[in-house]
Formats: C-alpha cells, sequence, structure tokens
C-alpha cells in the first residue's frame, strides 16, 4: 500500500496549474507567492438554494411534523390579538358595562393559546436542532469524501488552508443558516398569510393602509440583498486566504524561527487579516443598514393604521376592539417581513459558504477506471516507459520522450538536478498523474488498463517528507497493512531499525504521536515510514530520498534493510548520495527539457554507466 503523502514536485520554473483546474474559481490562487487572481463573481442564488434543498431530501418527514407544529402554533399565536381585541370590546361602557363571564373565560383561553405555544415553539427548535445537525454532518461528510477522491493536481495547485476552510467555516456557515433560518422562514410565511387574512377579516380600509409599506420594504430588502451577496462572498474568500496563511505559517513554524522570519509572517498575517476586516466590515454595515430602516417603515405604518382606525372608530365603522386586534395583528405581518428580510443577510453568508462547499463538490474526480479494467495480481514487476511525455502545463513539459524498461527484480536510480522531473516519473508510475504522451506498461500492460486500488497496492513508497498520522506508533506503522499482528510490526520496525529507538520510549509501540510524529525526530520518522512500507511487502517499491534525513551511521543499517527488502523487487531509487545508488542495477540521468536538447539528447533521459556516475559526482564535488 502506497504512503499517502505531498509528493514533492518538480522544479519551481516547472511549477504550474494542471490542466483542468481553474484555481481563480476558489479565490485563493497558488497561495500568496503566486499572485491574488481575479475577484470572484456571486453565483446563482437560488440555484444554490435549491441545490442545498437536496440534502434534506432525508429529513422530509421530520420537517413535515415540524411544518405541522409551525402550523398549529401559527393559528394559536393568530387568536391571541383576536382574543385581545374580544376581551377590549367585553370592558366597553358603551355595551353596558364589563362583561365578567365572557372576560372571565376569554382570558383563560388567552393563557392556554400563550402556554401551548411556548410548548410547541420548544417542540419546533428541538426537532430543529437535530434535522439542521444531521444535514450538516451529511454534507460535511459528502465533502470529505470528495476531498478523498480528488485528485492529487487538486491539492498541489491549492493552498491546503485555504480548503480546511471550506471543510469547517463554510460548513459552520451552512449549519448556522440551517439553524436559524428555516423555522423562521416557514413560521414568518405562515403569519404573513394568516395574519393577512385575518387583517382583511377585521377591516378592509385599514389593510389597505398597512400594506402601503410593503413595496417599500422590498424594494429596500432587494437593493441591500444585492450588495450583501458579493460582501459575504468575499468576506469567505478572505476567510479562506487567512487560513491558508496560519495553516502554512504554524506548519512551517521552525523555518520561520530559522529565518528570523516572525515580523514578515505577522506582517503578512496584518495585511491578509485586514483584508478580512474591511470585508466583514462591509458586509456587516450594509446588513446592518436594513433593521434600523425596516423599523423607520414599520413606526411609520403603524402611525398611519392608527390615524386611519381613529377616524374610521369616530364614524362607528370599527370598535376600539377590532383596532386593537389590528394593530396587533399588523405587527405580526410586518415583523415576519423584517424577520424575512433579517435571514435573507443570513442566506447570503450561508449560501456564499454552501457555493464553496459545492464548488469542491463539482471539482472533477480521478477519471474512474475503464469498464474493462483489471485487478493487478502479484506483478513481477516488470516496468516500461514508451516515449512518455507529461508536463503539468500544456505549455512546459518536464518529461518528454523517455523511455526505459526495469526488469522484474531488478533495482533503477534516477540522477539529476532538482526540478528535472525524477520525482515526477516515479508519480507518473503510480498514476497520482496520467501520462500526456505514450504508455507506462507493468507486466506488459498499459497501467491504465489497471485498477487504481491496485495498481497503488503494489507500490510501497517512502518519500523525502514523510508524513505520520496522529495516533499509536503502532497504529502508524500498520496504515499499510491494518490486519498485522504485533508481532509483524514489530518484525517490520526491527528490519528498518527503528525497533531501537521505540523500545527506549517510554510506553514503546503504544507511545502516542502528535500530528505528523512532532514529538519525533526528522530520522525517527523516517525510520517508521520506512517500516510501514516494509510491512505492507510491496511488488515494487519507490524511494524518493528515502535516507535524506538519516544520519550516516543509521543509513547504512537502513541500506542493509533495503537491499534484503529489495530483493526480488523491482525497485526505482531517487537519491543524491553516491551511497544510496552505487548498488542500482541500471542507473539513468534526468535533466530538464530544455537542458537536455541542448545537450543533443533525444529525451530528457539517458542511460549512463556507474563509472560515468562517479564521475558526476566527482564533478559536483569540485564544483
Amino acid at each position: 500500500m502506497p504512503e499517502q503523502k505531498k509528493h514533492t514536485r518538480p522544479g519551481k520554473e516547472q511549477y504550474g496549474n494542471p490542466a483542468g483546474n481553474n484555481p481563480a474559481r476558489f479565490g485563493g490562487g497558488f497561495g500568496r507567492h503566486r499572485g491574488r487572481g481575479p475577484v470572484i463573481k456571486p453565483k446563482n442564488f437560488q440555484k444554490t438554494l435549491k441545490r442545498l434543498w437536496f440534502y434534506f431530501g432525508k429529513e422530509r418527514k421530520r420537517l413535515t411534523v415540524i411544518f405541522l407544529f409551525i402550523l398549529v402554533d401559527s393559528i394559536l399565536t393568530l387568536l391571541g390579538p383576536y382574543f385581545i381585541g374580544v376581551c377590549i370590546d367585553a370592558m366597553s361602557a358603551s355595551k353596558g358595562g364589563v362583561n365578567f363571564g365572557v372576560l372571565k373565560m376569554l382570558l383563560l383561553a388567552l393563557a392556554a393559546v400563550y402556554v401551548f405555544d411556548a410548548f410547541l415553539t420548544f417542540l419546533q427548535g428541538w426537532l430543529m436542532a437535530g434535522v439542521s445537525q444531521r444535514i450538516v454532518m451529511n454534507l460535511r461528510g459528502a465533502l470529505f469524501e470528495k476531498l478523498q477522491k480528488l485528485p492529487v493536481a487538486f491539492f498541489d495547485a491549492r493552498p491546503h488552508g485555504e480548503i480546511m476552510s471550506r471543510l469547517s467555516n463554510d460548513i459552520d456557515n451552512v449549519s448556522s443558516t440551517i439553524s436559524q433560518s428555516t423555522t423562521q422562514l416557514m413560521t414568518g410565511s405562515i403569519a404573513i398569510a394568516g395574519s393577512l387574512a385575518m387583517m382583511l377579516f377585521l377591516s378592509p380600509a385599514l389593510t389597505a393602509a398597512s400594506l402601503l409599506a410593503v413595496p417599500v420594504m422590498f424594494l429596500l430588502t432587494r437593493t441591500i440583498a444585492k450588495k450583501t451577496s458579493v460582501l459575504f462572498k468575499d468576506q469567505q474568500v478572505q476567510l479562506g486566504k487567512l487560513n491558508g496563511h496560519i495553516e502554512e505559517t504554524i506548519t512551517g513554524i521552525q523555518v520561520v524561527k530559522a529565518f528570523n522570519h516572525e515580523e514578515k509572517a505577522i506582517a503578512e498575517f496584518d495585511t491578509v487579516n485586514t483584508r478580512l476586516y474591511e470585508a466583514g466590515l462591509k458586509a456587516q454595515i450594509w446588513s446592518g443598514f436594513l433593521m434600523p430602516l425596516m423599523n423607520v417603515i414599520n413606526n411609520a405604518a403603524f402611525a398611519i393604521i392608527a390615524i386611519a382606525g381613529g377616524l374610521l372608530a369616530v364614524k362607528n365603522l370599527v370598535t376600539v376592539g377590532v383596532i386593537a386586534s389590528f394593530l396587533s395583528y399588523s405587527r405580526q405581518f410586518v415583523r415576519p417581513l423584517n424577520d424575512l428580510a433579517n435571514i435573507f443577510n443570513t442566506l447570503q453568508s450561508g449560501v456564499a459558504g454552501a457555493e464553496r462547499v459545492f464548488e469542491v463538490l463539482d471539482e472533477p474526480e480521478e477519471p474512474k477506471d475503464s469498464p474493462d479494467a483489471i485487478v493487478l495480481k502479484n506483478p513481477t514487476g516488470h516496468v516500461v516507459f514508451e516515449n512518455v511525455c507529461f508536463g503539468y502545463r500544456a505549455d512546459v513539459p518536464v518529461v518528454e520522450g523517455v523511455s526505459f524498461a526495469s526488469d522484474p527484480g531488478s533495482s533503477t536510480a534516477l540522477v539529476g538536478p532538482t526540478g528535472a522531473g525524477k520525482t515526477t516519473i516515479v508519480n507518473l508510475l503510480t498514476r497520482f498523474y496520467d501520462v500526456t504522451g505514450g504508455r507506462i506498461l507493468i507486466d506488459g500492460r498499459d497501467i491504465r488498463e489497471y485498477t487504481r486500488d491496485s495498481l497503488r497496492r503494489s507500490f510501497g513508497i517512502v518519500l523525502q517528507d514523510t508524513y505520520l498520522f496522529s495516533g499509536t506508533i503502532k497504529e502508524n506503522i500498520k496504515y499499510g497493512k491494518p490486519d498485522a499482528t504485533d508481532v509483524e510490526v514489530e518484525a517490520a520496525a526491527t528490519m528498518a531499525n527503528a525497533d531501537v529507538f521505540i523500545k527506549r520510549l517510554p510506553y514503546q509501540y503504544d507511545t502516542q504521536l502528535s500530528e505528523n510524529g512532532g514529538n519525533l525526530s526528522q530520522g525517527q520518522r523516517q525510520l517508521l515510514a520506512i517500516a510501514r512500507v516494509l510491512l505492507a511487502k510491496p511488488s515494487i517499491l519507490i524511494l524518493d530520498e528515502a535516507t535524506s534525513s538519516i544520519d550516516t551511521r543509521t543509513e547504512l543499517h537502513i541500506q542493509e534493510a533495503l537491499l534484503n527488502i529489495m530483493k526480488g523487487r523491482t525497485s526505482f531509487i531517487i537519491a543524491h548520495r553516491l551511497n544510496t545508488i552505487r548498488d542500482a542495477d541500471t542507473l539513468y540521468e534526468v535533466q530538464m527539457c530544455s537542458k537536455a536538447r541542448s545537450l543533443g539528447w533525444s529525451s530528457n533521459v539517458r542511460r549512463i554507466s556507474k563509472e560515468e556516475i562517479h564521475l558526476l559526482y566527482d564533478s559536483s564535488h569540485q564544483t
């Protein structure tokens, strides 16, 4: 089982955006050193909402129950003002004094309405909390599952912190939007319809007066919503950039301190943080305009209703109780409009997060295996490159016309300058990237004819930048073979010369590792990575500077262990140390395409003898 890690890219001059990826869509470009990229335009608001509704599918039964509770609750809420108006009329002296019997009955009914209303409101909140969290859990699960299916090129082209921001901050935005907005939307819609019906029932004339404010509210909400939709999207983009900066700074904190880069890192953080502050401030200010302006309109409408009601009461067209009920219903009618306007601002933020999540979900996954793909079983390890070409960008070739063969059980060493394409060659072999020209054969078949899973299970990979997961040492070694016994784990660790330092730890193989094995030295982490591959017993080995972080004495022990496991297995070795490759059966020198052409090579890879490799190393040392 290959060790899944972020691999090393070719040289900086050949770093580019893999075909088919548009980093500008993600707002972060390629990170700080690759430019800010163009401004992102907001996407279709309604389309995103409809797509988000898809995740409500499994909760529709519970949502139906919630809707019924809301319907009953709204009916009870509508009864309250009506009972209050009747109570006022029951106390009217113009009708022969206070009717205490009716008044007592109405007050008891009013109390029962409010108590039951509170109970239903609690039930709605309790049920909706479960619904919203399950929806967000499914959305978060879908996003994480999608990330596992995306090609390596996707992660190479984007800051990891920006991707993590989508999985955390953007999902949290969606969560708060669903939990706060769904019930308010249903309650507000029913309240508006019910209040309007009761207002028409009580007084069509007063209803016409109260509706004068509705068009003004609509235009105000629409104007502000247009502005805030852009601002909230920009706020999420800036938050992603900030997370990306924080993630890479904390991950590389030792490098930051070693180069006295603290002040520069703080200055860069302040720049990104200021952009987020400015974007967030504008978004909050514009969204904050809505409620005060709505209150002004509401108060004006309330005054119009009061004046109109007074004139009608003087003419005995309505009673005082009707006016009191109507004022309450007008509040119930306008308040949901205010709430819906406020919810719309919340939706802007939530939809901005949902759009960014859906952008990842819409990314093309690794191409599926062909329908007639076969499983690679017990490969002999006969590897052939036939005129292979590849470039991370179409206009910048990295590998050009490469042809060579590795016999079963042989070891092949790749040497050459940094950025020449050595790691790219093994990435093509493992199908982290697919060739753009030519083909790669294993046991006489194009590797694209095998299932990816079986192909990668045939490889054991140890990279220069090893990665360990949070957990015990034993769990990390068993990563490539979860069903391995403790005896097998210890045997692999012993073979990798890791058993010596493991036995000195307080809890030995049960010692907990921090993120990426931060409580171990780089050399110890490399030993565990080698033990992990030794345990998996792959058919083909890829060692990409596998001993670069190990001291010379330890390297001698590792070399012996590697020679033992390489017996009978095809091996590819990338190294800059002469003693690492001196025992290889075949040696290839890799040069950058432009350099290879200037030397008159037909390919940027050529076979060299062991005598030539000694000359290369001798000349480099002299230089």
